[in-house]
């Protein structure tokens, strides 16, 4: 009866021995060898879509076409500039918040809780293969989520807009 508890608690402590070693290995094959470049997911209700220009270009092709619209333009920042500031390094990534009071108006009186997504936000960044990308609420997201009539969500469709400017 010694001799087998003897050799249950040997296999379970080799068991356990060899689970801690592959945990171990695991764990330097994630410190060692590069990350894997993120993929690119598309949360729901986010347009992606990719640009020839580099960020700057881009956020300065939206800004010029947006206030050619008449739209305000609230914020610029630059957030590679941001975190170089507080010694953080990233690669190009520039946001542009921008609204219409004439469009956005009739969205917040229809359900105030849409101004949560307003003004607009338009983010570009630039990916780990030099890639840029542009990334927007889609308006039909806006619409559905806070149960606006098609009417008072249209003015709030991008997309022509976005299309334009990356052609």
């Amino acid at each position: 009866m010694t001799q087998q508890r003897s050799d249950s608690l040997k296999i379970q402590s080799d068991h356990n021995r060899r689970g801690f070693i592959k945990q171990a290995v695991a764990a330097c094959f994630y410190c060692v060898l590069p990350f894997k470049p993120m993929s690119m997911t598309n949360p729901i209700g986010v347009t992606i879509r990719k640009s020839r220009y580099t960020v700057k270009e881009t956020i300065d092709r939206l800004q010029a076409a947006l206030e050619q619209a008449n739209a305000t333009i609230y914020a610029r920042i630059d957030q590679q500039q941001e975190l170089q500031n507080i010694g953080q390094a990233i690669p190009p990534l520039e946001f542009l918040l921008f609204g219409n009071p004439k469009t956005g108006a009739p969205v917040m009186i229809e359900n105030p809780t849409a101004g949560l997504d307003l003004p607009l936000k338009v983010i570009a960044w630039q990916d780990e293969q030099h890639i840029v990308h542009v990334a927007y609420n889609a308006a039909s997201y806006i619409q559905k989520r806070y149960s606006l009539p098609v009417n008072v969500a249209a003015p709030l469709n991008i997309d022509p807009l976005i299309a334009k400017i990356l052609s």
